[in-house]
């Protein structure tokens, strides 16, 4: 039978932001509201996050032609699309097969809770702070927002796109920790508890690369298999601090 899957796939996640800067000075300074004035979507990389993607693209491109991306898919926010420029840079046009922005790959949106740090929430929504520790962050909606599962219903989407467009490519997604977590609870076959550990473990680290390569032994048909997450090597090889801030704005963990 056809090979369905990619040859493998590279899931990061965007450098440092200014708004994970702004995130964690409001919070240090127990402010309620997350001061910075650009929407999410134009949020840029922080001069750390510049230099955390050149680091990773130095990665990439040290793999050489044979084992270099093929195929480059991002979210169209700006901290993601600079992020994959920095890899695109370095590799060349001639061998990719595509390039595209994808609004399938952006942040989480939250809705009425954006910029609200913690106590922020609690502060001017105390009852949706209750019901989303009551309903727990997996299926938690805030007013015109989304949950987790509503973020992996739309990755469904872009998985069925990948097996039908790219099967035996090698496949670079850059965008979110929600991505990077929500695409592992996929590609995983996770559940809730398994994804919520792995999220309480610890952040996705800032240009952190999770790899998977298909093994065609695996399952009936062959599947991806998890290699590496949230591989940093490439910044600490350079000296490059490895940053592991939630996106921003983000209600309290669970």
């Amino acid at each position: 039978m056809e090979q369905k899957w990619p040859q493998q796939l590279w899931l990061v996640r965007h450098g440092q932001s200014a708004g994970n800067v702004a995130r964690d000075a409001a919070e240090a300074g127990k402010q309620f509201l997350i001061d910075i004035a650009d929407r999410d979507v134009d949020v840029p990389l922080s001069e750390l996050g510049q230099r955390q993607a050149q680091a990773m693209s130095d990665w990439f491109d040290a793999l050489g032609p044979d084992n270099r991306p093929t195929v480059v898919l991002y979210s169209p926010y700006v901290r993601a699309r600079a992020t994959a420029k920095a890899v695109l840079d370095r590799l060349d046009r001639d061998q990719l097969t595509a390039v595209a922005a994808d609004e399938r790959l952006r942040e989480k949106e939250f809705g009425i809770l954006d910029r609200l740090t913690p106590l922020g929430i609690h502060d001017k929504y105390p009852e949706l702070a209750e019901q989303r520790a009551h309903v727990g962050k997996f299926y938690f909606r805030p007013p015109g927002g989304e949950s987790w599962c509503d973020v992996i219903l739309r990755l469904r989407s872009v998985i069925d796109t990948i097996t039908r467009e790219y099967r035996g490519e090698r496949v670079l997604i850059v965008g979110h920790q929600v991505i990077v977590n929500c695409f592992r609870y996929l590609l995983e076959r996770l559940d809730e508890d398994a994804i919520l550990a792995i999220d309480r473990a610890g952040d996705v680290p800032n240009c952190g690369i999770t790899e998977y390569r298909f093994d065609p032994h695996a399952g009936k048909n062959g599947k991806l298999k998890l290699v590496q997450a949230n591989f940093v090597a490439p910044l600490e090889q350079t000296g490059t601090p490895v940053t592991h801030e939630a996106d921003q704005p983000a209600a309290p963990k669970s």
